[in-house]
């Protein structure tokens, strides 16, 4: 039933994205067959619950018996509840909303009489419009599709029998709320019409009228409309945005509740909830013109028993993990007893965070063909006598496109980093470095500071195959792009069809703008308008002397020229006083936007500290270290040096407290949970893998070092080029206490699993030479039981905050689940790893080889959850746009290496349960 589940629900994310949501719902999620499926599951687990007796034991009992109070609070929700969408705009009041679900709408008029029938009916793609591919037509989901769609309905009306037969539906192939044609088949007294029907989910569809003699037949397919117990009027729609950019921060609508000769007023906005009697509305979306709104309706009779259920669930879980009778705490015992986690003595392990990071001294330098003397000796003087301007520099606050106000520091290490890859340059950091682009481009557009990669891309532009640095002068040949032609090319190849090369060009092109902002200033909106009403946009400098007016106009104008001929006369000091004119201005006429004094400093601090990418390698280094030490001490048994176990947890410790330093000082910094996009996550997958190690299984080196490694892979997938590190501002429904626990725990399980699948790759590596050296037995029996506990921990976390985010949808948007991919692929990883810490219920699958490959293997749906649905499959939740990213080849190495090291532990895997016991 397990398999049954997960393999559903995984297959059915591809049919939605090939084929649209509708096609995933009709053969899949709301098939009866599914559905069938959750029952006998239910069924199942409750005579599980019978035959254990599990009411002796209180938490086993608990959470599982919360799945069949969910179950029911799901079915009435799913069959007793409905839900639609209700259009106001501002001053109108409506009583009528229109159904999420489709209909087949039937009206038949015959002179005096008029007869109404309606059936609810959803369909799945049977072919799709032109211009998709033929191949995709004739297929298996096609043909479900074709037969799960037909029907033929019969309306008897004045002794007539109006016969409706199914033909064809017809879907856009990425269209979510697209609900395709309807073709219908309508014959009356013999006579039979052809009808076509476009419809749209949460629309109403468009009415086609046909006649028969005196009969007039009119068909309609899409939601219908439902009429409300009472009115809502809109008095005010709201809607505010970030300073100085067009992404909405908040949005509001004023309401007045009209019912029964009563009123209330009641203001709805993300999170908050009108609840009115069974009827829950949730601020959803607005017109493009800000006066009117769209609010999503919900009547849930299934809320509270499904709410019990999480609840209960919840609590069964946590209690679980105290139980002493639970597996466990048997497993946590049977590794107390063991010290398995000796190392070698190792030699003092130091190193300098400096050297670590230290900047490569041979591969860039200036543009030899284009430099001269007198470049050379600028860059050496700017160098050694701008620090103090390029520092005070640092700390002009600039307005983001996004409407963040950050310090200038941040903007140019961004900057320097795009440019270059690296935090400092010729012994400058990166405030000097664009200090110096920004007052002497003359100067820069010849120092080679942009990173380039490929053969092909060096030879086109005539430099050595040894320089990995360019200029930005040495593009342009008689004023002219070398590259327009070749950018033009890769840019519109798809995706999955560029290679390197194609790859390596567009990332220059986009370096070569953002230079070219930067020479001339238009990255740097540093200046607010006095007596704006602009939602407080500030502007970069040439900007405001086109824009200004008056003494506006003419003080800006001088600030912006005093402070560029300041730094270029290298009059330091004279520099220094206008960046206190700059920031005197911004203090007065931005004060609205402005920020703290202590923030502007806190964000300078975190961004020279750059934790992150220390840590990266930090981790790296002391991970393979940790691991080479306890594979020499696993093949060596008599070797017991605790001082040195004792040793390496303490720097692991002093690295995690960087690490939730650093987490803790990016939230206070961003001010939100960091853990909102896809590097702060990343960030915290790699915090929960430590924070497993160091608190759970601090007494085992393979742990230890499997934890380690973890958070270094996960902190290096972070730092690759295409994940944007910066911080930025929430979308309105992100700001949600329910989001911010929900998204906590269920990710912090990812380093739980990511620790058990590194744990059980171990485990099959020591398999492949465990003959002939018995003692390496008992290492396997206790790295198994290590792992065992960080899954159940893990399936623990991802239940419960998987289930929490059915919470925070529900009071966000009205539905706790809707089959979206990411929902859906971490439910099916609940479901997998759910039938890996069950397997030792089967008495041929309990054994520390079957559960090393399972907990290996099951890892997959957790990159699948996480990379494989935002890269890959189209939803809320998802990254992909157009064309998905190919997969890289390494991904294919590495499932190769996974199974080649299966296949040869396989023939050593003869070693029985670690505790004798399925319990």
């Amino acid at each position: 039933m397990f398999a049954i589940l997960a393999i559903g629900a995984g297959v059915a994310t591809f049919i939605e994205n090939d084929y649209g949501t509708s096609t995933a719902r009709v053969l899949i999620y709301s098939n009866i067959w599914y559905e069938t499926a959750l029952v006998l599951m239910i069924v199942n687990l409750i005579g599980i619950i019978i035959k254990f007796k599990m009411w002796k034991n209180t938490p086993r009992f608990i959470f599982h018996a919360s799945f069949v109070v969910i179950l029911i609070g799901a079915a009435v929700t799913r069959y007793v509840g409905y839900e639609g969408i209700v259009h106001i705009r501002e001053g109108q009041t409506q009583n009528r909303m229109i159904s999420l679900e489709p209909y087949l709408q039937v009206k038949i008029k015959q002179k005096d009489k008029s007869f109404y029938k309606e059936f609810q009916h959803e369909f799945a793609a049977s072919s799709l419009r032109k211009g998709m591919e033929a191949g995709e037509t004739v297929g298996i989901v096609a043909t479900l599709g074709q037969l799960a769609n037909k029907f033929n309905h019969n309306i008897i009306f004045d002794d007539k029998n109006l016969n409706i037969e199914y033909v064809d539906y017809i879907v856009s192939k990425k269209g979510r709320s697209e609900m395709g044609i309807l073709i219908v088949n309508v014959t009356l007294d013999g006579e039979t019409r052809t009808v076509r029907l476009p419809g749209k989910r949460g629309q109403k569809g468009v009415e086609k009228i046909e006649g028969f003699k005196d009969t007039v037949v009119a068909l309609e397919y899409g939601s219908k409309t439902l009429e409300l117990p009472f009115s809502i009027k809109l008095r005010d729609f709201q809607l505010d945005r970030y300073p100085g950019s067009m992404a909405p921060s908040s949005y509001a609508s004023e309401v007045t509740v009209l019912k029964d000769n009563k009123s209330y007023d009641y203001r709805i906005f993300m999170n908050r909830t009108l609840h009115e009697g069974n009827f829950l509305f949730f601020q959803s979306s607005y017109d493009q013109d800000e006066q009117g709104t769209v609010l999503s309706v919900n009547n849930d009779p299934g809320k509270w028993p499904t709410y019990l259920g999480y609840f209960l669930l919840t609590l069964g879980l946590v209690l679980n993990l105290f139980d002493k009778k639970s597996r466990f705490w048997k497993l946590t015992k049977f590794v107390s007893s063991k010290n398995v986690a000796a190392i070698l003595a190792a030699l003092f392990f130091t190193f300098s965070s400096q050297n670590l990071m230290a900047e490569e001294t041979n591969t860039h330098g200036l543009d030899i063909k284009t430099s001269q003397n007198d470049i050379a000796t600028y860059l050496e003087n700017f160098k050694n006598n701008s620090s103090v301007t390029a520092e005070k520099f640092s700390k002009i606050v600039v307005q983001s496109n996004g409407g963040r106000m950050k310090p200038l520091n941040t903007l140019n290490h961004e900057i320097l980093n795009k440019l270059s890859g690296k935090s400092s340059l010729f012994g400058m950091n990166s405030d000097q470095i664009v200090l110096g682009m920004l007052s002497r481009p003359e100067v820069w557009r010849n120092v080679a500071m942009i990173k380039i990669k490929t053969p092909k891309l060096k030879k086109i532009l005539g430099i050595d195959a040894n320089q990995n640095y360019i200029s930005f002068s040495q593009v342009f040949k008689d004023g002219k792009y070398i590259l327009t032609e070749h950018a033009q090319k890769a840019t519109m190849l798809s995706p999955n069809q560029r290679g390197t090369f194609e790859k390596d060009i567009i990332k220059l092109d986009e370096k070569l703008n953002i230079a070219y902002m930067v020479y001339n200033g238009t990255l740097f909106r540093m200046f607010p308008q006095v007596n704006a009403n602009d939602n407080n946009t500030w502007y970069s400098p040439l900007d405001a002397i086109r824009t200004f007016q008056g003494d506006n106009q003419r003080a800006i104008e001088s600030l912006i020229r005093g402070f560029v001929n300041s730094v270029v006369s290298e009059n330091w000091e004279l520099s220094n006083k206008f960046i206190s004119m700059i920031m005197d201005y911004q203090s007065q006429v931005g004060s609205e936007v402005m920020p703290k004094q202590s923030e502007i400093d806190n964000e300078i601090m975190f961004n020279k500290l750059n934790i992150f990418p220390k840590l990266t390698i930090a981790y790296l280094i002391l991970g393979f270290i940790i691991l080479i030490a306890a594979f020499v001490v696993v093949f060596n048994p008599k070797i017991k040096p605790r001082k040195t176990t004792l040793f390496f947890f303490i720097i692991l410790g002093l690295l995690f407290a960087a690490h939730t330093f650093g987490m803790g000082f990016r939230w206070i910094i961003s001010g939100h949970a960091p853990w909102s996009d896809t590097y702060e996550s990343l960030l915290y997958i790699s915090w929960s893998a430590v924070f497993a190690a160091v608190v759970f299984f601090r007494k085992s080196l393979l742990a230890l070092s499997a934890g380690v490694i973890v958070a270094a892979i996960f902190m290096f997938t972070a730092h690759l080029t295409t994940i944007d590190p910066q911080i930025t501002n929430l979308v309105p429904v992100l700001k949600s206490y329910w989001l911010t626990i929900h998204v906590s725990v269920l990710t912090a399980s990812y380093g739980f699993f990511g620790l058990g699948a590194i744990l059980g790759f171990l485990a099959l590596i020591l398999f492949i030479f465990r003959k002939g050296r018995p003692h390496l037995d008992e290492t396997i029996k206790h790295i198994t039981a290590i792992n065992e506990i960080a899954l159940i921990i893990g399936l623990s976390a991802i239940t419960i905050g998987n289930f929490l985010g059915g919470v925070w949808a529900n009071e966000s948007w009205g539905r706790y689940w809707g089959w979206d991919p990411k929902e859906t692929w971490a439910y099916v990883s609940i479901v997998i790893y759910a039938l890996v810490v069950h397997l030792r219920f089967v008495k041929a699958l309990n054994t520390p080889f079957i559960f090393a490959v399972a907990s290996l293997l099951a890892f997959s749906s957790i990159l699948m959850t996480y990379f494989g649905v935002n890269f890959y499959l189209s939803g809320l939740h998802s990254y992909a746009t157009g064309d998905p990213v190919p997969i890289p080849m390494w991904v294919y190495y590495v499932t190769a290496g996974v199974f080649l090291t299966i296949a040869l532990a396989y023939k050593n895997q003869d070693l029985k349960d670690n505790l004798n016991t399925t319990k």
